[in-house]
């Protein structure tokens, strides 16, 4: 594997690691309400749950391509149209965002499977159970994979990239929520990152559609 191709990847999740989410949620909040190290714990367990998506990724792509090559290429173009069907709806959803931020309603509070636990297993548990880290590495990683080379090498310098990308965004904001406690995230940075993210899905979609 070329070392363009890792860049690219790493290129390619780093909007999507940006978005806040479970984890960036979780580091918001252990730290604005706790210490430093309860965001870098968190961070630490995130990234073992993408260590853990990427073994299973390997395992079945591995598999998969040794029994056919064919199969493959169908997994690579389905993951191609979930990524600009994913992309489609995540733009959707930041108008129904607003819609919703201009007729709130009552929050339901709802307990989370990975709440009140130590922070690393907050960040593990987020990251496994969340079936968004899971598409990255059964439709995004898959763009960047060359069948004639062993998978599973290839996914794990992928992951390596991967992991970079999330230790330096959550460490960074671990680092700015410290800094300043109390600061909520604008609205506007949320729709805003939605949208990047959503535009570069639909084009990583787009390109694995049209190239071999």
């Amino acid at each position: 594997m070329q070392w363009r191709h890792i860049l690219g990847f790493a290129l390619a999740v780093l909007p999507i690691c940006l978005t806040p989410g479970a984890s960036f949620s979780l580091v918001t909040q252990r730290v604005s309400t706790g210490r430093r190290q309860d965001g870098l714990m968190v961070t630490f367990g995130t990234v073992t749950g993408l260590f853990v998506h990427a073994t299973l990724a390997a395992a079945g792509l591995s598999t998969l391509v040794m029994r056919s090559s064919e199969a493959f290429t169908v997994v690579k173009i389905g993951g191609a149209g979930y990524l600009v069907g994913l992309g489609c709806w995540t733009l959707w959803s930041t108008r129904r965002r607003k819609s919703a931020a201009s007729h709130p309603a009552t929050p339901k509070r709802s307990r989370l499977p990975w709440s009140g636990h130590h922070p690393y297993v907050q960040g593990l548990l987020s990251n496994v159970l969340n079936p968004k880290a899971a598409s990255v590495y059964l439709t995004l990683v898959p763009q960047f994979l060359n069948p004639q080379r062993p998978i599973a090498v290839q996914i794990a310098l992928l992951a390596l990239a991967h992991a970079a990308v999330v230790i330096g965004w959550l460490t960074g904001w671990t680092f700015v929520v410290s800094a300043a406690k109390r600061v909520l995230t604008a609205s506007w940075f949320k729709t805003g990152m939605t949208r990047v993210t959503a535009t570069v899905l639909i084009a990583l979609g787009v390109r694995a559609a049209v190239t071999d």
